[in-house]
């Protein structure tokens, strides 16, 4: 009798080790399957939209599109391919799975999607506004970071595959807005914001310094302004107006701007300075260069060129357009850009929905405050013809790159109306070969979105 018990004992062990054993099994295989699937031939993807509903990556491949349907966001949105890697396909493919291991089939009618906060609409307008011109633009609400617009050229309509691929332009296969770019003269708006943290505004105000179309340094190095004959004498709304190269190195070799505390303000709005590591943030995914530049000697010419933007200063576009979110909104926090606003799986049930969210304080709201009203005295004062119908905050900046044989243009800025609360930066390459301008792009993009 006891050796029967012991046996049922041995047998209920067993069975119960089975069947846990089995749950375990089934569990992996409901886990992995999709993995696998995702990674095999038999790999259905489901469909990515706009903010309307209209289709920026068609999984299935199954849709029937205009020629050139997906040639304003392709190095955006990308592809399952390989070829493009920092992507929103790319780098969320798994919420695109539209296999059901329960079903036990890839679901052809599935319903996984992700859903953006991207307007196609204004984005083919800001992509055909730049004529041919290669470049980017990019804008946000800041209130709620959903970016709207985000082109870059040249660009690539995946459906046409790649072929061709080595004989495609750079910068064809990545969205120009992520990564770093010299940033010319709106990089004063960082060097304006540091000193208005370290010095405060009634100091900085008081400053008054002369350009006479040249400033040599305390090191003897020439520090050329755009306007050969001068500026004059010129306090600090004058200079951001005038985007007086002069005044700024002078600002910087003053007493009042310590640059260990240049390099401090710097650091909190996000730049890698010196031997920092650069690093980069994400936007749902896709990988954001992080501001970098070299500041070692405030009475050296490269430091100084480098707080005017040029030297080893590179910003992305984006990042140019979040701190105009953090002076727009006036609390010195920036709105974090999302481009996903919500995620449906392969039932078409809602997985994931995006919040909005802000950055730690990277300066002060009385900084905030006064930039503010800085940038939009300079579109007052300067782009409301050029920009017209609309109050705007803004910066100019011209970029000397491959070793001064072109200029890019840039304008960051924001729309100063809580019914259209938008922050952009448009960044348009080799400005003196096209008829097209920056501020024609910002008005068409401002347009487009109603």
């Amino acid at each position: 009798m006891k050796s029967i018990r012991r046996c049922l004992h041995i047998i209920t062990l067993f069975l119960i080790v089975f069947i846990a054993g089995m749950g375990y099994l089934v569990y992996v295989i409901n886990r992995d399957a999709p993995f696998y699937m995702m990674h095999s031939d038999h790999l259905q993807l489901g469909m990515v939209y706009d903010r309307t509903g209209d289709v920026l990556f068609d999984g299935m491949g199954k849709g029937t599109y205009e020629d050139g349907h997906f040639l304003d966001f392709g190095n955006l949105i990308g592809d399952e391919k390989g070829q493009m890697d920092n992507t929103l396909v790319a780098r969320n493919i798994d919420k695109l799975n539209n296999y059901s291991f329960s079903e036990g089939l890839v679901r052809e009618g599935g319903k996984a999607a992700i859903y953006t906060t991207l307007d196609h609409y204004a984005n083919r307008q800001v992509y055909n506004a730049f004529g041919g011109a290669k470049g980017c633009a990019v804008a946000y609400n800041y209130k709620t970071g959903e970016v709207l617009v985000c082109t870059s050229l040249p660009s690539i309509d995946v459906t046409k595959g790649y072929e061709n691929v080595a004989d495609m332009e750079s910068g064809t296969l990545i969205s120009k807005v992520m990564y770093g770019t010299v940033p010319g003269s709106t990089q004063k708006v960082s060097t304006v914001l540091s000193a208005l943290e370290i010095m405060g505004v009634d100091a900085l105000y008081a400053k008054r310094f002369s350009c006479s179309g040249q400033y040599i340094n305390k090191t003897g190095k020439p520090i050329d302004c755009h306007q050969g004959w001068g500026h004059g004498e010129q306090d600090i709304q004058q200079a951001v107006e005038n985007s007086c190269n002069p005044f700024f190195a002078q600002l910087i070799e003053d007493d009042d701007m310590p640059l260990e505390q240049i390099i401090e303000k710097y650091r909190r709005l996000g730049y890698a300075v010196n031997d920092d590591k650069p690093t980069y943030f994400d936007i749902d995914g896709i990988d954001c260069f992080r501001a970098s530049t070299t500041l070692t000697d405030k009475y050296e010419f490269s430091t100084q060129w480098g707080c005017i933007g040029q030297g080893d200063t590179l910003v992305s576009p984006m990042q140019l357009m979040m701190w105009q979110s953090a002076i727009a909104n006036g609390t010195g926090k920036m709105t974090m850009p999302r481009i996903i606003d919500r995620v449906s799986d392969v039932y078409g049930d809602i997985s994931s929905v995006s919040t909005v969210e802000f950055s730690e304080e990277i300066f002060s709201p009385s900084s905030a405050s006064t930039m503010k009203q800085i940038l939009l005295t300079n579109g007052a004062n300067h782009y409301q013809y050029s920009i017209p119908g609309f109050t705007v905050g803004i910066k100019s900046g011209t970029a000397q790159v491959k070793e001064g044989a072109e200029e890019n243009a840039l304008l960051v800025g924001f729309v100063d109306d809580q019914r259209k609360p938008i922050a952009f930066c448009v960044l348009l390459e080799n400005k003196y070969s096209t008829p097209v301008t920056a501020e024609g792009i910002v008005t068409t993009l401002l347009n487009s979105l109603g």
